[in-house]
């Protein structure tokens, strides 16, 4: 297979790695890393099986009761990557009922799919505040909620809103609808079209700039543009966004039947396609929402709830570079999809133990601030990052990716540095060790000290398949 990163001799000249020579490129929001958990985890229904239990194309749900957001664990380790933005919404959001009562009925009324109750929307705030995360949600736009010319209206959305308030909580930021380029199959109206999404969102964003003004509108949230184009969306709706936001998957799972090679989970087209798409959206945002920050509100390796090897240190990979090139590009804001539901969750559902791509997570939030660095590496070898430390005044940590299977890689460290390295046995493992040490919960469910070692100055080696941060001091930029 083609990889980007590929094996050097032993002699070869290394980059060096050198705080020197680093400089500010940009900034990101300090809750730049996120995550969903979609709207169905919270009233209950049928989501992607996980593959352990047969999830595949031939039975791709399976129910599943409310996520327990009162979860100690589930709540312990959220809050360990807050500050976050949570994202409740998801196709799902589209079609839901939002019953302004302790006691909702079973059943939705006509028009919607789905109930959420007050005590299902009490529990995400709770695990919000908890969490210290800001909610970030989407709005009901299927034919129950409409007049009767079809037209969308604000009573459901406002409902939401009064009782969020009523909790003294906010909605800090909401797009119109999930992934409106999929109007078709995702709840909306038979023969909805960019015009009918344009006179909807102007009839949101006028209700939403006097009932919330404090609430960020997003949009318009789309995934690909296999159904409505994104370019008609905005050329409809624009201008009225406060941030640009987007969809993004690097493929569809085996569920929805797209047959990818793990093997190319490692290569540079897997890698770089994120940095494709943001291009795209990008572009459509200097053309009808220019100056406006961008937000990626959902994204994974693999849409439909991920594939298999998505679960394992394979999908770190992908995890950490997507992060580390949108960051570098000046996306603001990443949302990961899911926490904590099928197998692209960073938890496993039912136990909420951590997978790799959780302490993934956990070693970027502690290592990677929102001050975005030059590593000043001109390597065709090693993906290379740096951000100035979160808490360390005048420290910076740089993130070295080794995606080679078959050979290690020297860089030069100008000066001292703690490493902290990230490697499996094997690359499709749901165990992960850092410095050679396994991650895992205590025995008193807390989280493992995450040692680093120190590194002289001089040449390093990066194992193949490895992920490596390095925190050095005295770095100018930082200061």
């Amino acid at each position: 297979m083609a990889l980007f990163a590929i094996a050097i001799s032993p002699g070869a000249g290394a980059e060096i790695v050198d705080p020197k020579a680093m400089r500010v490129i940009d900034t990101i929001d300090p809750r730049f890393q996120s995550y969903n958990v979609e709207m169905v985890e919270v009233t209950g229904g049928r989501f992607w099986r996980p593959y352990a239990q047969g999830g595949g194309r031939r039975d791709r749900y399976a129910y599943r009761p409310p996520i327990d957001l009162a979860n100690t664990r589930l709540r312990k380790l959220a809050a360990a990557l807050g500050p976050a933005y949570l994202r409740v919404s998801g196709t799902w959001a589209n079609a839901t009922f939002f019953a302004d009562t302790d006691d909702p009925p079973a059943a939705p009324p006509a028009g919607f799919d789905t109930v959420l109750g007050r005590t299902q929307w009490r529990g995400v705030v709770d695990f919000a505040r908890i969490a210290n995360a800001e909610i970030v949600t989407s709005f009901a736009v299927s034919p129950g909620i409409r007049d009767a010319d079809g037209v969308w209206a604000p009573g459901q959305a406002q409902r939401l809103l009064d009782f969020t308030r009523s909790l003294d909580s906010r909605i800090a930021a909401a797009e119109f609808m999930n992934e409106p380029t999929l109007a078709a199959s995702n709840g909306a109206p038979a023969g909805y079209d960019a015009n009918a999404y344009g006179r909807d969102f102007k009839i949101f964003q006028r209700w939403m700039k006097r009932a919330s003004p404090e609430t960020l509108i997003a949009g318009p949230g789309s995934v690909g543009d296999s159904g409505i184009k994104t370019r008609d969306l905005l050329a409809a709706s624009s201008p009225g966004l406060d941030r640009v936001s987007y969809h993004h998957y690097n493929t569809l799972s085996l569920r929805c039947g797209v047959h990818d090679d793990p093997a190319r989970a490692l290569s540079h087209d897997w890698l770089s396609r994120t940095e494709t798409v943001l291009a795209v959206h990008r572009g459509l945002r200097d053309a009808f929402e220019p100056g406006k920050p961008i937000w990626l509100t959902e994204t994974a390796a693999a849409a439909c709830g991920g594939n298999p090897w998505d679960a394992t240190f394979l999908d770190s990979f992908r995890y950490l570079d997507q992060l580390g090139r949108l960051a570098k590009a000046g996306v603001q804001v990443v949302m990961h999809n899911t926490l904590a539901a099928s197998d692209y969750g960073l938890l496993e559902e039912k136990t909420f133990r951590p997978r790799p791509n959780y302490w993934a997570a956990l070693l970027w939030h502690r290592l990677m601030g929102t001050t975005v660095l030059d590593p000043n590496m001109a390597s065709t070898q090693v993906h290379a990052y740096a951000h100035c430390h979160p808490t360390t005044r005048g420290a910076a940590s740089v993130l070295l990716i080794n995606s080679s299977q078959h050979g290690s890689h020297a860089v030069t460290l100008a000066a001292r540095a703690e490493r902290y390295t990230l490697r499996a046995r094997r690359l499709q493992s749901a165990n992960v060790q850092l410095n050679g040490a396994t991650l895992a919960l205590t025995d008193g469910d807390d989280l493992p000290r995450l040692a680093p070692k120190a590194a002289r100055a001089g040449r390093i080696r990066l194992p193949p398949a490895s992920i490596t941060f390095l925190v050095m001091q005295d770095v100018a930029a930082c200061h």
